[in-house]
C-alpha cells in the first residue's frame, strides 16, 4: 500500500466519488488515499475458496457476503479499507451501496507487504466497529489461519489453526477444514 501523490487530502465524500470511476482501488485513511497492489495466485485462490464456502453457508440468511471490492468504513476514525472478505448480518448496512459499517466478520489473506499492517494498525482500527466479532488472517505461504474473536468481556482472543484442523467461525456458526481453504494452492518449497 503506497500513498497517492495526486491527492494530498480528500474528504470522505470526494474519495467515495473518485473511487467509483477509479481503475485502481485505494484505501482511505484520514484524508489520505493509498493505492492497493495486485494479488498473487495463492491470495486469489484462497479468497475464492472462502467465498464459495461462505456464500453457500449464508445463503437464505439475513447475512451478506462481500469480497475484495466492498469497503469497510470505520467512521469514528475516518477510514475506508478493502478487506478480502467482509460479512455483515446487520440490516442497517442495506442502505450503504459502496461501503459497509456493521460487519461481524472480516477476513484478510496476508501478503508479505501488508502482513504487519493487517496484524497491527488495521486490526486496531477494525476494533472500533461496534458489530465486529471475528478477524481472520490467512497465510498464503503455509497452512496457517489466525482467528481473533471478541469474547463476552470485549477482549480479543487468538485461535490459531494449522494443517488439517477445522476453522471455526462463531459469528456465522460456520466450520470448514483448512484443506478446503487451501484447495489448489501450491506452496513454494524451501
Amino acid at each position: 500500500m503506497t500513498v497517492s501523490q495526486f491527492h494530498p487530502y480528500l474528504s470522505p465524500e470526494a474519495y467515495l466519488e473518485a473511487e467509483k470511476s477509479s481503475l485502481n482501488k485505494h484505501e482511505y485513511i484520514q484524508g489520505q488515499i493509498y493505492a492497493m497492489s495486485g494479488a498473487s495466485d495463492a491470495h486469489v485462490t484462497i479468497t475464492t475458496n472462502l467465498i464459495a464456502l461462505l456464500r453457500n453457508h449464508v445463503r437464505g440468511t439475513s447475512c451478506r457476503l462481500y469480497a475484495t471490492d466492498m469497503k469497510a468504513r470505520v467512521e469514528s476514525l475516518n477510514i475506508f479499507y478493502y478487506p478480502d472478505i467482509l460479512v455483515t448480518c446487520d440490516q442497517r448496512d442495506i442502505k450503504f451501496e459502496y461501503f459497509k459499517r456493521y460487519p461481524c466478520l472480516i477476513i484478510e489473506v496476508l501478503s508479505p507487504s501488508t502482513e504487519a499492517f493487517d496484524r497491527g494498525d488495521k486490526f486496531i482500527d477494525y476494533q472500533e466497529l461496534e458489530t465486529f466479532q471475528e478477524y481472520v488472517l490467512i497465510s498464503q505461504t503455509r497452512q496457517r489461519v489466525d482467528c481473533f474473536r471478541r469474547n463476552a468481556e470485549g477482549r480479543w482472543v487468538l485461535y490459531s489453526y494449522k494443517a488439517n484442523q477445522e476453522l471455526q467461525l462463531i459469528s456465522l456458526d460456520f466450520a470448514c477444514s483448512l484443506t478446503d481453504i487451501y484447495e489448489d494452492v501450491s506452496f513454494a518449497q524451501t
